[in-house]
């Protein structure tokens, strides 16, 4: 008798694997945003290794590197994995159909399509570099107005999530809007408001609201006794306080920035104490999630600390370093946790981290701890470097395997 394989085991022909990648938004979306982890990176850490070590003919781009490297990052990489998480998500938290193919494909072709150009134009292509953030602008516009249609569909009781992130999308097409037209000529504050944007208006909140709704819903379906505790007032103080931390960053006022700093660093520690973490250590898959999400009040902390220095010494003490344990800590490693869970549950596996996915979650600690060190003096840029390639060592292994089940059927043999 012949032996029966699992439909992942199975090669898929090329006719297919159009047909699987259009099967559900978070294939061609959760695919994208894999390359665009590698692709992002080693653009940089190849910028960084011309800036430390010199590289004879390294092109470069027409704007400021580390813009560059906000932008993209900030409206490229972390992005595609969000919309290809909340368009399949969405319909579910507002009890609405799934997505028709014909509503997220354009979406990843535009978003994904846009970046891997504006990337190329960063190879003193200035007018690809253009068309690339064009695209992308219209990738989030027909996503923010697709979401929107289901938002505004829905009878659902409770949309606070969903309203949130649909305003950081909107907030997202803001901030490629305002960089475009930088690009034309505008004046530079107009990039500088857009990568703030990216910051505090897009991802941030995104992040924040995601985790209010689903981190104590998983922890509760996974703990025996585990009381989920979701406050409704935290989402709009949040909301208020990061928008007031973005336009002050964005002024320069920074010996105001504690008087926001302060409260997001409480407001942060008590939703990580609250969801009680030490209840959450089993599985790994649920504990990456409170691990991942500790970053964001130490972030904080770092923040407030800085500020209070600086508002009685005019000396900022700690550069980027909060910056980076954010972008790297709390966005790179929540990153890495959710996208797993989401990965093994979407494709029919067991809802196990994994080798891998551990390897990935582990190296990314020392990552961030390594590009924190390098705002403390010393060699700079070689710290820099080093943080830039050990990205590159972390992902890779993941992103490899992530791939490979994107582009295979699911291991149970369901659809989607």
């Amino acid at each position: 008798m012949a032996e029966s394989r699992s439909p992942a085991a199975e090669a898929v022909a090329p006719a297919q694997l159009t047909a699987l990648l259009a099967s559900a938004p978070h294939r061609p979306l959760f695919l994208a945003g894999t390359v665009a982890v590698l692709l992002s990176m080693t653009w940089w850490a190849v910028e960084l290794t011309w800036m430390r070590f010199g590289l004879a003919g390294w092109p470069q781009p027409s704007i400021p590197p580390g813009w560059a490297h906000a932008m993209l990052i900030q409206y490229g990489l972390f992005p595609l994995f969000m919309f290809g998480f909340l368009m399949t998500t969405f319909p579910r938290w507002l009890g609405r159909p799934d997505l028709p193919k014909t509503r997220y494909l354009p979406v990843a072709g535009c978003v994904f399509g846009g970046y891997v150009l504006a990337n190329v134009g960063l190879l003193d292509l200035p007018w690809l570099l253009k068309l690339g953030i064009a695209v992308m602008l219209v990738g989030y516009l027909v996503g923010v107005w697709t979401l929107g249609g289901v938002l505004r569909a829905s009878v659902a009781e409770r949309k606070g999530h969903a309203r949130s992130c649909l305003m950081a999308l909107s907030l997202g097409c803001l901030g490629l809007a305002v960089f475009l037209a930088y690009l034309f000529g505008a004046p530079a504050d107009c990039a500088l408001l857009a990568i703030k944007l990216g910051t505090y208006g897009l991802l941030l909140p995104i992040y924040f609201s995601v985790m209010h709704r689903m981190l104590p819903f998983f922890t509760g379906n996974m703990v025996k006794g585990y009381e989920v505790v979701r406050p409704d007032w935290s989402m709009p103080v949040v909301w208020a306080l990061l928008l007031a931390h973005l336009l002050l960053e964005w002024r320069v006022a920074l010996g105001w920035l504690w008087l926001v700093d302060v409260p997001l660093a409480l407001v942060f520690a008590w939703h990580s104490l609250t969801w009680r973490p030490w209840r959450a250590m089993r599985p790994g898959i649920l504990a990456v999630l409170h691990l991942a999400f500790a970053w964001l009040p130490v972030a904080f902390v770092l923040y407030a600390v800085q500020d209070v220095v600086y508002a009685t010494s005019g000396h900022l003490i700690l550069g980027r370093a909060p910056l980076h344990a954010l972008a790297i800590g709390f966005f790179g490693s929540m990153l890495v946790a959710m996208v797993t869970r989401v990965t093994m549950g979407h494709s029919g596996r067991p809802l196990q981290m994994g080798a891998v996915a551990w390897l990935c979650f582990g190296l990314l600690q020392l990552v961030a701890l390594l590009r924190i060190r390098a705002e403390l003096g010393g060699d700079v840029y070689l710290w820099l470097v080093i943080a830039a390639y050990g990205w590159l060592l972390a992902f890779l292994p993941w992103v490899l395997r992530s791939a490979w089940i994107y582009l295979t059927p699911r291991a149970d043999g369901k659809p989607g």
